[in-house]
Parts: C-alpha cells; sequence; structure tokens
C-alpha cells in the first residue's frame, strides 16, 4: 500500500511545493482549499505528471470548525495519512491595539484552530498505529514580535507552543511532531512588494527541508526547522 500525505491548504505556495515533493515520492496525497477550481487544477498535474499517485481533494474552509471536522471525516474515509502538514494560514495585517477584533478571530480560527481539529482527528488513529509524522508550518513571527503583524504572531506563538506540547504527549506513542519556521517565503501573501524575488526563500527549499526531517530513522526526530532568506529577515 502506497504511503500518504495529508497537506491543507495544498494548491499554492509551501503546500502546493511539499505536496510535489512528496508526490515525486510516490505519496499519494490529500488536500483542501477554498477554491475548488484550484483544486481541481492541483489533482490533474499531480496525477499526470506522477502517473502512480492519487490525489484525494475536498473543498473545505478551515477557519470553519465544521469544515475542518468534515474534511477530516472525507480523509478517514480513504486512510489514515502516514504524514500530517498542517499548512493553512493567512495574514492580515495590523496591530493588536487598534485592529478589527474580526481579523484577530478570523487569523485565529484559520491558523490555530484549524491545526488543532485537524490534528487532533487523526491522533488516536497514529499513536495506535505507534507511527506516522505530524508538521505544523509555523513562521518565525512564532519567535520575534513584530508591531504590524500582531494577530498573525500570536496565532504562531500559539502554533509553536502547540506542537511543542504535542511533540512530548507523542514521545512514547512513536508519532514524529515538527515545528516548520520559515522566514519571509516567496508565496501570494508578498504579491507587490518591491523585492526581487532572490531576497525570499524558494517555497521548493521549505518542502524540501519537510523531506528531509521526515526520512530519518524511527530512532530521531527533528524538532524545529528554522529557515531564513540568506540576506537575512525582511
Amino acid at each position: 500500500m502506497s504511503k500518504s500525505i495529508l497537506v491543507t491548504g495544498g494548491t499554492k505556495g509551501i503546500g502546493k511545493a511539499i505536496i510535489l515533493e512528496f508526490a515525486n515520492k510516490g505519496f499519494d496525497v490529500f488536500t483542501c482549499s477554498r477554491n475548488e477550481d484550484e483544486l481541481r487544477e492541483l489533482k490533474e498535474e499531480v496525477e499526470k505528471n506522477f502517473s502512480a499517485v492519487k490525489v484525494y481533494t475536498k473543498k473545505a474552509d478551515l477557519s470553519i470548525k465544521e469544515e475542518t471536522k468534515a474534511f477530516v471525516a472525507f480523509v478517514k474515509k480513504i486512510g489514515i495519512p502516514d504524514v500530517l502538514v498542517n499548512n493553512t494560514g493567512i495574514f492580515i495585517p495590523g496591530s493588536l491595539h487598534s485592529e478589527d477584533e474580526a481579523n484577530f478571530e478570523k487569523t485565529m480560527h484559520t491558523n490555530l484552530f484549524s491545526t488543532y481539529y485537524l490534528t487532533k482527528g487523526f491522533t488516536k488513529e497514529l499513536m495506535e498505529r505507534k507511527n506516522g509524522h505530524i508538521f505544523t508550518i509555523g513562521s518565525i513571527a512564532g519567535l520575534t514580535a513584530y508591531a504590524n503583524g500582531g494577530s498573525y504572531a500570536v496565532s504562531k506563538w500559539a502554533m509553536l507552543g502547540f506542537t511543542k506540547c504535542l511533540r512530548q504527549e507523542m514521545v512514547p506513542h512513536g508519532v514524529k511532531v515538527t515545528s516548520v519556521l520559515p522566514g519571509a517565503t516567496f508565496t501570494a501573501s508578498w504579491e507587490g512588494v518591491d523585492l526581487p524575488e532572490s531576497r525570499f526563500i524558494d517555497v521548493v527549499d521549505v518542502a524540501a527541508s519537510v523531506w528531509s526531517a521526515y526520512n530519518l530513522s524511527p530512532r530521531s526526530v527533528v524538532e524545529e526547522i528554522v529557515i531564513r532568506p540568506q540576506l537575512g529577515d525582511i
């Protein structure tokens, strides 16, 4: 039976790069997005380029608890993934003291709550199987305070705390847990910025780092991956 990977928000950016990296190694794919057209295009691209790979997609807005749980149920009807990658996320600029409270709530539901509910949906099976690897795609904003990225930074600090706690819980069960903390990565979030693409991390490098962390023996785990642009943070 083929191994499989679940990547949330897998139609573009870091998520898509991770899917392509693992599909190239023969992994079947589960993913979701709010855009059904992008999901269809991704499925066609991956299955065309990797003929042995199956791609299972579902339209879902993971900022909504019920849709996150529906996606989990959809996946579990097919199988339990070997790798989970919590990648869904949004960034809304703003300061904690003045931003619209709805922006804070939207950010926390999308970035943190989706990670919590999706991960919790699979931990029982992974623990019973005594195998698996859970990744959370955080940010260096989870290590450093940002004046104009308050809600985003809060969500990423919380995600790092969640992942650290989960790591300790999974130690006796053979399930690996890794935080991935990239700096400025060239994705749609940076569209329109007057900086050359070479100033940013390439999504392919983030995907390669995730594969490298996964591809260790059962005796070792990479707990945190911090990736920054070679020329420093932006």
